[in-house]
């Protein structure tokens, strides 16, 4: 069933679904730009997962075309700011010829966006479909190395909207605190403080922050923010991109709950990666070896910190069957590092009472 909006727009009914009129006058307006204003069209809200940002698929009946609708009101002036990072940053990796949704319409003033559409299908679903996984990781490694050398081209780290850098500071303060305060005591209902740990935590702060900021680092490089369509690779939600060193984004793919490779299948695609580097920036191939678990475990900590934050504050909690498998990954971390200085942290996971805490939440 069609109904007319204004001014002869034909819309499905299926419109109900958006709640607020200046969104939908926004589609208006990109339709009528189109001369897409006499055609019909439906809508399909989408899964947001663990972001506030709500999404649609438009798709027009005469001629087929679809696209996404995004909104993120700019509640706040950090809102704004992440629209403004979204903006900016997704039309310079276009621009880069870096395969992210081209932004077709924006309005910073109302927080939405048009943006091309790059299907449905995320690489953690064709991961686990896939007897062998290792090719496809290995193209998207090729494409996350062309993410990082052509994203630094050009980048003003004036348009981020947390820090320029990835940095010792994003390591405490978004990434350490947010472990302690969201895994450690709201999830497992632990102490707050933990002084014990911080001979730790500033070891390990003082060994990732060595890595330097050489490369465009996207910060949240899993396998729900990397689409595959007709073959094809496609990367999402770049918002929180700065300048960064190159093994956090490596390493957010190889320890990703979300697809659970093993330990065979990190090493072999991250040789591959190690093989790109060597041929494209080979003065990099030494830092990057020496500091690629330190980040690795700084990214476990941040991706136990969001589970726990998603599943007790967002109350999503299908979030927390991947949080053994994260405890696992950064288990298996500690032992790869086998330092001494990180002998408190070595405790605390291997500790039964931790055990018996993540069993029962």
């Amino acid at each position: 069933m069609n109904v007319i909006l204004q001014e002869n727009i034909k819309v499905s009914s299926s419109h109900i679904g958006i709640s607020n009129p200046s969104l939908l006058d926004f589609l208006i307006s990109y339709l009528k730009t189109e001369g897409m204003q006499n055609h019909p069209f439906s809508i399909c809200p989408l899964p947001a997962d663990g972001s506030q940002r709500l999404f649609w698929r438009v798709v027009m009946g005469d001629p087929l075309k679809r696209f996404i609708m995004m909104e993120n009101p700019p509640r706040d002036p950090f809102a704004f700011k992440e629209n403004e990072a979204y903006l900016l940053i997704g039309q310079h990796l276009f621009k880069r010829q870096i395969p992210v949704p081209e932004i077709l319409l924006a309005d910073l003033s109302k927080g939405c966006f048009v943006l091309e559409d790059l299907g449905s299908t995320h690489l953690q679903e064709k991961a686990l479909l896939v007897e062998d996984r290792i090719p496809l990781f290995q193209k998207v490694v090729e494409i996350l190395l062309q993410l990082q050398i052509k994203g630094l081209e050009g980048f003003d780290p004036n348009w981020t909207c947390q820090t320029p850098y990835y940095d010792a500071d994003v390591m405490r303060r978004y990434e350490i605190e947010y472990f302690k305060e969201a895994f450690l005591s709201r999830f497992l209902g632990f102490k707050k403080e933990w002084p014990e740990l911080e001979p730790a935590f500033r070891h390990l702060i003082a060994k990732a922050s060595s890595a330097g900021t050489q490369v465009f680092l996207h910060r949240d490089f899993q396998s729900r923010n990397i689409m595959i369509l007709d073959h094809k690779i496609g990367i999402l939600d770049w918002q929180g991109g700065r300048l960064g060193p190159p093994g956090y984004d490596l390493a957010s793919l190889l320890i990703d709950p979300y697809t659970c490779l093993n330990q065979e299948e990190q090493n072999r695609i991250y040789s591959h990666y190690t093989d790109l580097l060597n041929k494209e920036r080979p003065e990099w191939v030494t830092l990057f070896e020496a500091t690629y678990l330190y980040l690795a475990f700084q990214r476990n900590l941040q991706i136990l910190g969001a589970f726990a934050f998603l599943t007790r504050v967002r109350g999503k909690i299908h979030f927390t069957s991947y949080i053994p498998h994260a405890i696992e990954s950064l288990r298996g971390l500690l032992k790869k590092l086998n330092d001494p200085e990180l002998g408190a942290l070595e405790e605390l996971f291997e500790s039964g009472e931790l055990h018996d805490h993540v069993s029962t939440s």
